[in-house]
């Protein structure tokens, strides 16, 4: 007896589960500046993982081959974690590429999705802006430690937190933007399933 062989999930699938990618992105100088700090944050973001993949390879053969550990990589380690979460965050929610559960994106219209996008976007964007002051002061107060192999400021560490709710911020607004204009000039493709 021979089973069928399962066809490959077609783009229908791929569609539905990033509904909200079909919200037009912004356009005009501040797209075009979402669009270039996406770049440049995610570049730094890989940069962090290659350094912490590099720096966790050095911490196992140091274990493995070299009669001392290092002690500084587990450190390191984390740092370069930290960043790597603190640069790519902001374009994670930009691309709408953070966990959700799906339940009803698929059935909204497209003012739907627009409107769904503004009211989580302002949501977001509320939180971060109560949290940034807090994250500012957590900061400040990394000026007056260092690391304890390192020997680095902590406040460069303390300020991925600053870095990741800014970034935060400025995406939120754009997503608002982006989900404003969608509300007020649908996609033409899209004013017939309106």
């Amino acid at each position: 007896m021979t089973h069928p062989i399962p066809e490959p999930p077609s783009v229908d699938v791929q569609e539905g589960l990033e509904v909200l990618n079909r919200v037009p992105r912004l356009g005009g100088p501040l797209g075009r500046l979402a669009a270039l700090l996406d770049r440049v944050l995610l570049t730094l973001a890989v940069i962090a993982l290659i350094g912490l993949s590099l720096t966790v390879l050095l911490q196992v053969a140091s274990r493995l081959f070299l009669p001392i550990t290092l002690a500084w990589t587990e450190e390191l380690t984390r740092y370069l974690f930290i960043y790597m979460v603190s640069l790519g965050a902001g374009v994670v929610l930009h691309r709408h590429r953070n966990v959700n559960v799906e339940l009803f994106h698929a059935r909204l219209t497209p003012r739907g999705r627009a409107l769904y996008l503004i009211v989580i976007s302002l949501i977001t964007l509320g939180f971060v802006v109560m949290v940034l002051p807090g994250a500012w002061q957590f900061a400040q107060i990394g000026a007056f430690q260092t690391s304890p192999t390192l020997r680095i400021p902590m406040i460069y560490i303390f300020f991925s937190s600053v870095l990741l709710f800014a970034s935060l911020a400025f995406y939120a607004a754009i997503c608002t933007l982006e989900g404003i204009m969608a509300l007020i000039r649908p996609a033409p493709d899209a004013r017939s399933e309106c």
